[in-house]
């Protein structure tokens, strides 16, 4: 740059030329600038990472959770066969008692005398019939020799007889007396456990009628009865009659117990029999099934919930519900390619399970299923997939426990709107 002297005449015009060239490399300078500032916010930024999970179908059980009420398998009526003032009770209330344990004891008075005079009657008859047989046998060579009338010998004949029904009908008669005897004694039918006496010592019992004394019930094992939709039976049966399901087992479905306070019973249950009739008010089907209950903690008339497994779906995925999106028109999820681009895919949806959809059709094994990251995609073309981690404890983990019914129909409700806008975000 050329020095200017302050004397110069020419100084006006060199000042001017040296403004000017201050000023080009200013615009120079700021034209740089612009053409090295960052660019536009969204320009050339790395794809969001999203969390996948890879399918691999394989077998899984159809686990279908029904309300239950429990049922003592064999309960049986203590009565009071025999008239009379209860005397004793032998059992302590709400223990175990075995078949034919005494349980009560009736004044026997009236019935010892019944079978003492039923005794003697027996003895009566014998005597008779001894007697009428001795008489027939003597009159046997007498009538060969023409000594008697045939008449005589026919009536001594007929005598012996009568004497031999007499005897019949005491025997009878006694063992009517013994068998009343043996009543005043009331024992237990069947073996189980017994609850309250229903009488006390004292009362006047089987005066008209079998009183009730007390009632056993053997629970182990313990009945559950429960419904199920015809409609749902239906549809199972044709998927397995189609073969696109297979049964749960040979000996009958598998059945599992949870209780009022949320655990479940340690013993799996085997499904018995449905009913043959669908209910005409409500269009339910009963079901019943046998569950083991060794320690008695399961009690006839408890409401539990029954987790049934009849079938088996064999190339089924579980996803969590957050993957599935579910409207009117369909059920779907989000697939990542290996390029990392992503679309929306159809999918059959079958029964919910340990909080996850279980998909039986629509997807194939090695494919990528978005878990999370909807929210990222506005805007985005391509995504970069990374394994979804689940976090322990979530519903589906082995140490976490199933979401209630309710927080999962909760989350399958709000589960869908993330994947529905990334869908509207990935269109535009």
């Amino acid at each position: 740059m050329p020095v200017i002297h302050p004397a110069s005449p020419r100084r006006p015009a060199q000042w001017r030329a040296t403004l000017s060239a201050l000023g080009l490399a200013a615009l120079l300078a700021a034209c740089g600038d612009k053409a090295a500032a960052p660019a536009a916010p969204g320009a050339g930024m790395p794809p969001p990472e999203v969390g996948v999970l890879t399918v691999t179908p394989g077998e899984v059980g159809l686990v279908t959770e029904l309300p239950g009420r429990l049922e003592a398998s064999r309960v049986a009526q203590v009565r009071a066969r025999a008239a009379g003032i209860l005397q004793q009770r032998l059992f302590s209330e709400g223990s175990e008692v075995k078949a034919g344990q005494a349980l009560f004891a009736i004044d026997a008075s009236p019935y010892q005398a019944s079978h003492d005079s039923a005794q003697a009657s027996l003895a009566k008859a014998e005597a008779n019939l001894m007697q009428a047989s001795a008489l027939a046998e003597r009159y046997q060579p007498l009538v060969e020799a023409k000594a008697i009338s045939q008449q005589e010998f026919v009536s001594a004949q007929a005598a012996r007889k009568q004497a031999q029904a007499d005897v019949a009908v005491a025997k009878a008669a006694l063992q009517t007396a013994r068998i009343n005897l043996g009543y005043t004694r009331v024992t237990a039918p069947i073996a189980g456990r017994i609850g309250r006496a229903l009488v006390t010592e004292g009362a006047l019992v089987g005066q008209g009628e079998a009183t009730p004394l007390a009632v056993v019930q053997q629970i182990d094992p313990i009945y559950v009865n429960f419904t199920q939709s015809a409609d749902e039976a239906m549809r199972l049966r044709r998927a397995l009659e189609s073969g696109q399901l297979k049964r749960a087992g040979s000996d009958g479905a598998s059945v599992r117990l949870l209780l009022p306070d949320g655990s479940e019973h340690g013993r799996a249950g085997k499904l018995l029999f449905s009913d043959l009739t669908v209910d005409g008010s409500s269009g339910q089907v009963t079901l019943r099934a046998e569950v083991p209950n060794p320690g008695g903690q399961l009690l006839p008339g408890l409401y539990v919930r029954v987790r049934l497994e009849q079938a088996k779906a064999g190339a089924a995925i579980a996803l969590p519900q957050q993957a599935v999106t579910r409207s009117t028109q369909g059920d779907s999820v989000m697939v990542v390619a290996e390029d990392g681009s992503f679309g929306p895919r159809p999918v059959k949806i079958g029964a919910q399970q340990g909080g996850r959809w279980i998909v039986l059709d629509g997807l194939k094994a090695g494919e990528q299923v978005m878990i999370d990251g909807f929210q990222k995609l506005r805007g985005a073309k391509v995504v970069k997939p990374v394994p979804w981690q689940e976090k322990a404890g979530a519903p589906g983990q082995p140490d976490g426990k199933a979401a209630a019914p309710a927080e999962a129909a909760g989350n399958a409700a709000k589960a869908p709107a993330e994947p529905a806008k990334a869908g509207a975000g990935a269109a535009r």
